[in-house]
């Protein structure tokens, strides 16, 4: 099973960039496309390389933050990435404060779901978005972000898709990201 993967934005790849939106910290340069790639590419790909804007990895691991129940109802729900109808994305890089890696876990769970209900938002928008998540931090690279969010959807949910940022980032959670670039994509139907 791939774990490690690697967002490529440039010139090239199946992902038209429509839109990008820095809603805190610094700003990345403008990519036209993004390609995604099931490898670590991080440092295979200087920046200079030709049509190549810029290059970050992430690795999916294990639920953290989730109950058994809770990741039983997450599995039960979600539906996989590539679906045909799924045009749509999102890759949304973030970084939370010093102050969020300092909480002992019990507290991040605390602020994350019994504060902010991250976990039962999400549920609510399963199955139309398909959603992974990539922690930066776990390849021990000096990452400019701590996760890489990445969504799929049909355009008939687009709707949907922004309720759910809204509710995600009006959370007491969200006190936490003091860097997050929102990265709008489609792809050509397959």
């Amino acid at each position: 099973m791939t774990r490690v993967f690697t967002f490529i934005g440039g010139t090239s790849g199946p992902w038209k960039v429509e839109k990008v939106r820095c809603l805190a910290g610094a700003p990345m340069r403008v990519a036209e496309r993004i390609s995604v790639r099931s490898e670590l590419v991080a440092e295979a790909i200087p920046e200079r390389a030709s049509g190549v804007t810029w290059v970050l990895s992430g690795a999916t691991s294990n639920d953290r933050y989730v109950e058994r129940h809770e990741k039983s109802a997450l599995a039960d729900r979600q539906q996989g990435l590539g679906r045909d109808a799924a045009v749509c994305a999102a890759l949304i890089p973030i970084r939370k404060t010093v102050e969020w890696w300092l909480l002992a876990q019990d507290e991040r769970r605390a602020i994350f779901e019994a504060q902010s209900r991250h976990i039962a938002i999400g549920m609510e928008y399963l199955p139309a978005i398909a959603r992974r998540l990539h922690h930066c931090r776990d390849l021990g690279l000096d990452a400019p972000f701590d996760f890489l969010t990445w969504f799929e959807f049909a355009p008939e949910d687009e709707a949907a898709f922004e309720s759910l940022l809204l509710e995600l980032r009006a959370s007491a959670e969200w006190q936490y990201v003091d860097r997050e670039i929102e990265f709008r994509l489609r792809r050509d139907p397959l």
